[in-house]
């Protein structure tokens, strides 16, 4: 057979013409077959509910004043919070679906077929979502979408109002907690403060400048009783003379401290030196006026010496008390350091707890009175009145379509299992010699009867097509007898959802 031959349509023409009767009984068969499946098939009616979840415009006004539950945290969760199983039980005990009669095989198998035929679907990111649910009962689906998102409203509307409650509860009792060790902290801050007083109140700086001062004191009462202890040495050895220049060399330096050159009493000294200085170098004898007794020279100078010891140990336990009053100053300085750095802590914490609080607090009023975010119901499911399934109009008219098509199929698969010869050319082909080839006699009688079984049987055929075609305008005008919400019932029902 050529490749123009696969494709000749008048071949299909002849095998079909040739098998009428068995193409239209096939195809009759598979559509009625198909339109009865779909009358068998179970109807599911599907209800709808759309809700929009409505930021309101208070939370933008109390932003960083309140803490409000996020807009895209409740719309990323929920699916998951529908469908899960603690609301949906809680649904099935309000439709009265007697679950506690059930044991907890029964009881995990319906809420799985619930969950799988509730849908939850969001329809943009601004918070408008769809919940449907597909039923055999219309008034099951029905009341279960409206029940369903009414739970939902008010689970997540009383698990908000609990949270802010215990929120403000908890900060509450943290901020007595801190206030105290607040309180505490200060008091101890105090109370350092009164015991290190002297100590907290010292400069370092004054207190190194009198040490200082109190060290040049030292060395020069050092200078001074070093001379003397010299003045000294020199009136035990008898000699006036030079006891008595190193008692006016000491009294040259101690004016010189105080007066210039030009005054009398250093001009006085200085004659009286340049004189002592001359009775020694010429080895003469101390005169009367120049020179005191021995006795009464080291006595002056045993007391000076005394006054001199005296007031160098004075300034030496001065600079001593001033150098432990020096040390004791850092760690002084850093008891209160720590004390002040605790009660700091405790007290920026405290200023955080108290800020919390006050949110918490505007949080709490606005789940209260509902203000945060508002679920409005836009459409609530009605008593859905078609099936959602089965399309039944779209199974007949595949059905008629495939009917069609898979007695067509048939009859070229028979076809092709024949291995009849059925023309010339296929004795041919065999290698077998055609002598002659007889024509077909038809007998007018045998074709009047085949003409009247034809319109009998295309009448009956036409008949089953034309009853199946019926079903179609049948199913789009079939009557229902379920119940339709009335305006009004539609409206209470929308009021009594609609929580804000």
């Amino acid at each position: 057979m050529s490749h123009t031959e696969d494709f000749n349509y008048k071949r299909y023409l002849r095998l079909v013409s040739k098998k009428k009767y068995l193409f239209v009984i096939l195809a009759l068969l598979i559509m009625t077959g198909t339109v009865v499946t779909s009358y068998l098939l179970p109807e599911r009616y599907e209800a709808k509910c759309t809700v929009f979840i409505e930021k309101s415009v208070i939370s933008d006004l109390v932003r960083g004043i309140a803490i409000t539950p996020s807009f895209e945290d409740k719309l990323r969760v929920l699916a998951y919070a529908m469908k899960s199983r603690t609301l949906l039980l809680k649904v099935m005990n309000d439709l009265d679906l007697n679950v506690n009669s059930l044991n907890n095989g029964q009881l995990e198998k319906m809420v799985r077929e619930f969950q799988e035929n509730t849908d939850v679907r969001l329809k943009d990111k601004e918070g408008l979502f769809t919940i449907t649910f597909n039923s055999e009962n219309p008034r099951i689906a029905r009341d279960y979408v409206n029940s369903l998102v009414r739970r939902y409203i008010e689970e997540n509307i009383t698990s908000k109002r609990e949270e802010s409650y215990g929120a403000t509860n908890f900060l509450g009792e943290q901020i007595t907690t801190i206030k105290a060790k607040l309180e505490e902290a200060e008091t101890k801050v105090n109370d350092y403060k009164r015991e290190k007083g002297s100590t907290l109140g010292q400069d370092e700086g004054s207190l190194l400048a009198a040490i200082g001062d109190a060290q040049q004191k030292i060395d020069e009462i050092t200078i001074k009783r070093h001379q003397l202890e010299s003045l000294q040495g020199l009136t035990r050895k008898n000699d006036p003379l030079k006891a008595r220049l190193a008692a006016l060399q000491k009294k040259q330096q101690e004016l010189g401290l105080v007066y210039t050159d030009n005054h009398p009493e250093v001009v006085d000294t200085k004659n009286e030196i340049a004189a002592v200085k001359q009775l020694i170098k010429s080895g003469g004898s101390a005169r009367s006026e120049f020179v005191d007794t021995p006795s009464l020279e080291m006595e002056r100078i045993s007391m000076e010496l005394s006054s001199l010891r005296a007031a160098e140990n004075n300034q030496r336990r001065f600079i001593a008390a001033k150098q432990a009053l020096l040390r004791s100053i850092p760690a002084a300085k850093t008891g209160l350091e720590e004390l002040e750095r605790e009660k700091n802590s405790q007290k920026l914490l405290y200023e955080q707890l108290m800020v919390r609080h006050g949110q918490s607090e505007v949080a709490k009023q606005m789940e209260v009175q509902d203000k945060a975010t508002t679920f409005r119901i836009v459409d609530p499911a009605v008593l859905p009145t078609k099936p959602y399934s089965p399309q039944r109009i779209k199974i007949i008219l595949l059905g008629i379509v495939g009917g069609v098509v898979a007695s067509f199929v048939s009859l070229l698969l028979l076809d092709q299992l024949d291995n009849s010869v059925r023309n010339v050319e296929s004795l041919k082909s065999l290698g077998i010699p055609v002598l002659a080839v007889v024509p077909t006699i038809e007998n007018p009688l045998e074709v009047e009867a085949v003409r009247k079984r034809d319109y009998w049987f295309y009448g009956v055929a036409a008949v089953c097509f034309m009853l199946i075609l019926a079903t179609v305008p049948l199913e789009l005008m079939r009557p229902f007898s379920l119940d339709i919400f009335s305006s009004g019932e539609i409206r209470t029902q929308l009021n009594k959802l609609t929580l804000r």
